[in-house]
């Protein structure tokens, strides 16, 4: 889908491709073949279905940029093709001449599979007119507050939640989420692979259209 000046495409699960002046990908996974070489890769954390040795091995090239959590670093180093590692955790700004990069905390809450003190991210892209949020593999966190300043008038503020549940959030929590948010428009993701499927997407559209929130179900690429 074309959102202003940037293509967005779902690659399943967690996996996203951003095009516009870079070839930019999101925790990729069981990709198909053929797809664009990478400039920037951003991986939330090293867990197989997010950073995943197979996928960006199809996807790598001389001088790709992999901006990575610590605990994903121990896979990346195994690649023998020169590419640019860099560490990353929480708080943290990245500037990429017409790509801004914020990592935000990810976490669960209530279930021990993403613990805080982990240091796992979710990340925030602004590109000239659009912003998208990667929320990681997440609950409703407080922090999330903090992106309610992006949704402005000149801007689509572009919204990727998890609803799968289990290591995420559920569709109920992914709304919840949404209200806090207040995205241009959310798509949700984190389903139909491992956890979640389609009625999960399927209701956290429908709870989000009770509040005026639009949601996007995609079709994987």
């Amino acid at each position: 889908m074309e959102v202003g000046e940037v293509s967005l495409r779902w690659l399943g699960h967690s996996g996203f491709l951003i095009q516009n002046s870079k070839v930019i990908y999101i925790d990729p996974f069981k990709m198909g073949e053929g797809l664009p070489k990478a400039d920037l890769i951003l991986i939330t954390h090293g867990h197989y279905d997010h950073c995943s040795f197979e996928d960006l091995g199809k996807i790598i090239q001389e001088g790709t940029r992999i901006i990575m959590t610590a605990d994903a670093q121990s896979k990346i180093a195994r690649f023998q093709i020169p590419i640019r590692m860099e560490v990353v955790s929480p708080g943290q700004e990245i500037d990429i001449g017409s790509v801004k990069i914020s990592c935000l905390p990810a976490y669960n809450i209530d279930k021990p599979f993403h613990p805080k003190e982990e240091g796992l991210v979710g990340y925030v892209i602004k590109t000239n007119d659009v912003i998208i949020y990667h929320a990681g593999d997440t609950d409703v966190i407080p922090e999330m507050q903090k992106l309610t300043g992006y949704n402005q008038p000149d801007k689509k503020f572009v919204a990727l939640l998890p609803v799968g549940g289990r290591f995420t959030m559920s569709a109920e929590e992914a709304f919840e989420a949404a209200k806090i948010i207040k995205p241009t428009f959310a798509i949700p993701m984190h389903w139909g692979s491992i956890v979640g499927n389609i009625k999960d997407a399927e209701e956290f559209k429908e709870l989000c259209s009770h509040e005026g929130i639009e949601v996007k179900i995609l079709e994987k690429d």
